[in-house]
This record gives structure tokens, sequence and C-alpha cells, in this order.
């Protein structure tokens, strides 16, 4: 009998990316673009459900693939309320809560809505997530601000952060569930994770632009400073939240979004791109080192991952700065279909047990 076959599906605000996998392997992978005079026909993310449903079902049907052959149906994790990692079945309630947006409006809100009317069609095939955003492992004293009125929260690149762990776990021959790491990936925004023995007890909310620097994000601002801009009557609430996140970090600084093209004048000898990739690595590093006090020094390794880990200048530099603290491997890039189907590998094998999100 043939290993069951797998379907992933990762909603981005303009594309769906989708994969078919038996057991490791990639049998078809597609980027189905969305142009802006297809989405604005729909006011809202989830008013695109089936017009992205039948693109799915669509190129499936030209890639010559069939719907029946297909047991499990992954779909990019939503912003739920926040859930301790894992895979979970997509149920009435979680579907209740990403059309309500309970965190937040989200094209990943459309995962587990795709992945349960795609499976409903398809004799016997089940839907699931796995490791959402809205991941949330914190350790009680982790999520104390300084202030009552606020607690710290977990939102950061949960999938990728697992998915790399697993691997070195495996690559040494250990369970994931039986080391300490430090995972930073370093993308679009900068999250970096303290993983103990396969629970991420303390992350900085890379959503908000909490932490380092990024790309498109302020990261940690001075806050009386962002108190005065935002009661100065110079920007409105929409204006301050675009400099935190979407318009902050090296899109403030250098009016762009690409770390590739920042290295690259730097490289070339731009001292203003050359300071400002310093910086980032000075605040990635700084914040790895505050993730290996929380492990009490006790760290296997410090894994190195998004997109940004291609430049070898940054990951070189951020590796000089913290190999004192443990071994260094980099994982470039971020795979989300692989990593979704690692999930459903290890939820078939029995390593993992599939959770009920309506039983949170």
């Amino acid at each position: 009998m043939s290993a069951p076959k797998v379907l992933v599906i990762n909603p981005g605000s303009t594309s769906t990316k989708i994969a078919v996998y038996q057991n490791e392997t990639c049998l078809f992978e597609q980027t189905i673009k969305h142009y802006l005079d297809e989405l604005v026909l729909y006011p809202t993310i989830l008013s695109q459900l089936e017009f992205r449903y039948d693109l799915i079902v669509g190129n499936l049907e030209i890639a010559g693939i069939s719907l029946n052959d297909i047991s499990i149906v992954m779909g990019r994790g939503g912003l739920t309320y926040p859930l301790e990692s894992g895979v979970y079945e997509v149920d009435d309630r979680m579907l209740t809560h990403v059309r309500k947006g309970v965190m937040g409006q989200h094209a990943s809100n459309l995962g587990p809505l795709l992945a349960h009317a795609i499976a409903k069609i398809i004799p016997g095939a089940h839907a699931y997530i796995a490791d959402p955003v809205v991941t949330d492992e914190l350790e009680p004293v982790a999520r104390v601000s300084g202030h009552p009125r606020f607690e710290r929260r977990s939102i950061f690149h949960a999938l990728n952060h697992k998915a790399v762990g697993r691997l070195y776990a495996q690559s040494i021959g250990k369970k994931y569930e039986e080391i300490n790491l430090i995972v930073a990936h370093m993308g679009g925004g900068v999250s970096v994770g303290a993983h103990r023995k396969g629970r991420v007890v303390d992350v900085n909310n890379a959503l908000d632009g909490e932490g380092p620097f990024s790309p498109e994000r302020s990261g940690t601002l001075p806050a009386g400073q962002l108190i005065e801009a935002c009661f100065c009557g110079n920007f409105t609430e929409d204006e301050v939240r675009r400099m935190v996140t979407g318009e902050g970090g090296l899109v403030a600084y250098l009016n762009t979004n690409s770390m590739k093209e920042i290295v690259d004048f730097a490289e070339d000898g731009d001292e203003e791109c050359r300071f400002y990739v310093e910086a980032f690595v000075y605040q990635v590093a700084k914040a790895i080192g505050e993730m290996a006090v929380v492990l009490e020094g006790e760290v296997d390794a410090i894994l190195l991952t998004g997109g940004i880990a291609y430049s070898s200048l940054i990951a070189r530099s951020v590796t000089e700065k913290i190999k004192f603290i443990s071994t260094v491997v980099v994982y470039k890039g971020e795979d989300e279909l692989a990593s979704m189907a690692m999930n459903a590998r290890l939820m078939l094998s029995g390593e993992l047990v599939p959770k009920k999100y309506g039983s949170i």
C-alpha cells in the first residue's frame, strides 16, 4: 500500500502556495499569483475564499493530480486564539474564530478555511493546521511587561522555528524535545526564541515590531519618544502603527525593504548601508544573547534561519558575535510548505498526536 499523499496550502497576501507530498518527496509545487486587479474585486480577505479555492482545485486538475488520492490537507495556521505548538484538527470552533478574526485578520486565516473546504469534498480526508504564528508557550515570568495593563504576547515565525529545530535535532540523533536551542528567524520580521526541551519559553512579538529591527519593522522603540510621537498631533494612529510595522526598520532608514540590495551596496563600499547592516547584526546578536540568559547558558545550538540567512555576510557577522555561546548552524530561507508536510509526516508516523482546538 502506497504512503498517504498530503496537500499543503499556504495563503499569502498576494499568492497561494500549494504542494503535494508523499513521505519526504514533493510531487508537485506551485505558487499561484494573485494580481491587484483580481484582489480588488474582494473587499475583505475572507471574501477571497471561493476565488482561491477554485484556483487550487483547478490547478491541481491541470497538473493531473486527483483529489481522491489526498488523505490529509494541511493549511497554514491562522490567527486563532493562542495555543501550544503542534498539529490541530480543523474544527468548527477554529473556523468560527478565523472567520471572526479573534486575533486579527490576515491572509493566513484562509489556511484552515481552504483546508477544510477541500478536505470536505475528498472521501476520508481530514484537514489540519500546524504551529500557527500565535503559538504560545511562554513561561509566566516571560509575560511580565512592567505594567499590569500590558502583557507580552507570543506571535512569531513558529512554523519555521519548530521545523528547523526538529531538523537540527534529527541531524545530531536526538529529539527536538530533548535539547535547548536559540532560533533566530531573520526575514521581513525578526523573531528570536528560546527553545527549552521542545517549548518556546520566551520570544519577541515579531508581528508588533518588538525585538530587533528588520527590513519592515522598527523593533522595540524608546518608549518616551514613541509616546511623544503619539500625542504630538503630527501623526494619526495608522501612521504611528506603520512606523512600527510596515514602514519601520530599513524602509525608514534607507527607503527599501531589500536586505540583499543593502548588503550588496555595503559590500561595494556604501558606508551608510554598511552601518545599518552592522546595526542589524548587532541587534540580532544582542537578542540571541538575551535568550542565552533565559536558558541559563545551557544552549545546545543556535540556529540562524529565514530569508536574510541567505546573506553570507550577515550570517557570518552574527556568528562571529555569538559563537562563544554555542555551536551556530545556518538554515537558509524558510520553506513553509515543506514544514507543514513535515508535521503531517510526523503525525502519520505517530510521533505527533493531533490536538483538538475545540477543547482549548
